[in-house]
């Protein structure tokens, strides 16, 4: 069986493969046009977020059986079509939870303790002691949107603290030891901090919007290692200015292009602006899942996961 990598991954990935008996060819430059005039050729396809793959590129992809991406979200694949021409999908949401769980912790600490203004101040020569006084999480209650991998690694992490943690999810029963799942109504009543964990799919695309915001209680703290573009940034700013929201820390951004790669090309948003400027906001360049382990732990979770398609392939 013939494997074409179109991204550069951890070097386990190709040299499990080769192992395993796999062929396996690499095109980490050609145009996307390039790679759908030769993808007939392939078997499986790795990729992580290098461009989309649609109805016209699995047309061509004759003989593909799988499509492993090197990530946790498969929402650049059309997974509905894939499915009617039996392409087995391959995600790796295992392999970056805890990288994620860990960094949305980080992201929530540092704002309530306010360590990156008061780092900025400190190297500029201001020793401003009671301006960056913080809050203790400890008898917050924390609500997690998605209760999925990385919710649950997320609420894992907090149980150190002592919080209340509640989840919601479209899904029933998903609740466990480490949060207690909730209805919508209940959770908008409650929680002190959100934090976003759901994929990107319609539902959620534009979901954290005013009317979302304007229905929760009381003013609560806003983290998103999610997905940007289910977050529409003007009205997340219009609350940030309201005080509904006390501050946000966000990995990922509505303006992200599609490959994760890049920010937008063109002007500023002045929604952008805002966040650029304000002091209790927390921006990294969608890196949660980011870390030297996570990167293993994907490539090995994709190899595991080959493994077992190939040999229920060949029963």
């Amino acid at each position: 069986m013939k494997i074409l990598h179109l991204d550069t991954n951890h070097p386990l990935l190709i040299k499990q493969l080769n192992a395993l008996g796999f062929e396996n060819d690499e095109d980490y430059t050609s145009s996307k046009e390039a790679i759908e005039a030769k993808i007939k050729d392939y078997d499986g396809l790795i990729i992580r977020s290098r461009f989309s793959i649609d109805k016209a590129f699995l047309d061509a992809a004759k003989k593909l059986k799988f499509i492993g991406r090197v990530g946790a979200g498969l929402e650049n694949i059309d997974g509905d079509y894939a499915e009617q021409k039996n392409v087995h999908l391959i995600a790796a949401p295992e392999g970056n939870r805890n990288a994620v769980g860990e960094q949305t912790l980080g992201m929530l600490l540092s704002l309530f303790n306010k360590l990156n203004k008061a780092d900025r101040e400190v190297r500029s020569g201001q020793w401003l002691r009671e301006a960056n006084r913080g809050i203790e999480l400890d008898g917050k209650t924390v609500g997690l949107i998605g209760y999925g991998n990385m919710g649950k690694a997320f609420a894992k992490k907090l149980r150190g603290f002592e919080v209340e943690v509640l989840c919601y999810d479209i899904k029933p029963k998903v609740g466990d030891d480490n949060a207690r799942q909730v209805l919508l109504k209940e959770f908008q009543e409650k929680v002190d901090v959100v934090s976003l964990h759901t994929p990107q799919t319609p539902l959620t695309l534009g979901m954290f919007n005013a009317d979302f915001i304007n229905a929760f209680s009381k003013p609560f703290w806003f983290i998103n290692t999610a997905r940007g573009k289910s977050v529409v940034t003007k009205d997340l700013v219009a609350a940030l200015k309201s005080g509904k929201i006390l501050g946000a820390g966000l990995d990922v951004l509505e303006y992200e292009k599609s490959s994760f790669e890049a920010l937008f090309t063109s002007e500023i948003p002045e929604a952008f602006q805002y966040l650029i400027n304000a002091e209790n906001i927390l921006l990294t360049p969608h890196i949660a899942g980011w870390t030297v382990e996570s990167k293993e732990k994907l490539a090995q979770t994709i190899v595991d996961k080959i493994k077992t398609f190939s040999r229920s392939n060949h029963k």
